[in-house]
């Protein structure tokens, strides 16, 4: 099975024009209410990403966050950080290439991160569950999380919780087709 666990704007857009992500504040989270992250984190024995989240993630400035292995997705980067070398692999190759090496691997429930990476894997019809927490901005441009499909792809969604009074987080479950 392979997840999607993102945040988006209203109007779509995962990071803004500039590829930033601090809109993902907007809404105060005093409690730090982690809205079903730990319990998707459970569900999943791997991560993977693209190269542009990967470096996001490092830009943090704070420990790696991950205790799932990351596998990031990238034909341009050569090496990973010293400090992360038990942690994270670089991949190369198409969604159905890397679903297939990890499966062999051990790794059935892959969360698939990353814009870009997230698309490529929807084109292939690769991704089994959606959860898309959506937070009550409109970023009017960015980085989009939907791209252009060679299909329709149909999901029923499974639930809706609002989270702080502002934040709706919807869980969808790819159709039998």
């Amino acid at each position: 099975m392979n997840y999607v666990f993102i945040a988006q704007s209203i109007d779509g857009y995962i990071a803004d024009k500039d590829g930033g992500i601090k809109w993902l504040e907007s809404v105060p989270n005093p409690d730090q209410i982690d809205m079903g992250y730990k319990a998707f984190m459970e569900r999943v024995d791997a991560i993977v990403m693209g190269r542009a989240t990967f470096e996001t993630v490092l830009g943090f400035g704070i420990p790696w966050p991950y205790e799932k292995p990351v596998f990031v997705l990238s034909n341009s980067l050569k090496t990973i950080p010293d400090t992360l070398q038990e942690e994270v692999e670089l991949m190369a190759g198409s969604p159905e290439e890397i679903c297939a090496a990890l499966q062999d691997r051990g790794y059935e429930n892959l969360y698939i991160d990353g814009g870009k990476t997230i698309q490529y894997f929807l084109a292939e019809d690769l991704i089994d569950e959606m959860i898309i927490t959506t937070i009550p901005v409109v970023l009017g441009g960015g980085i989009s999380l939907f791209g252009e499909l060679p299909a329709l792809l149909e999901f029923s969604r499974l639930k809706t919780e609002v989270y702080l009074d502002e934040v709706v987080q919807t869980r969808y479950i790819r159709k039998n087709t």
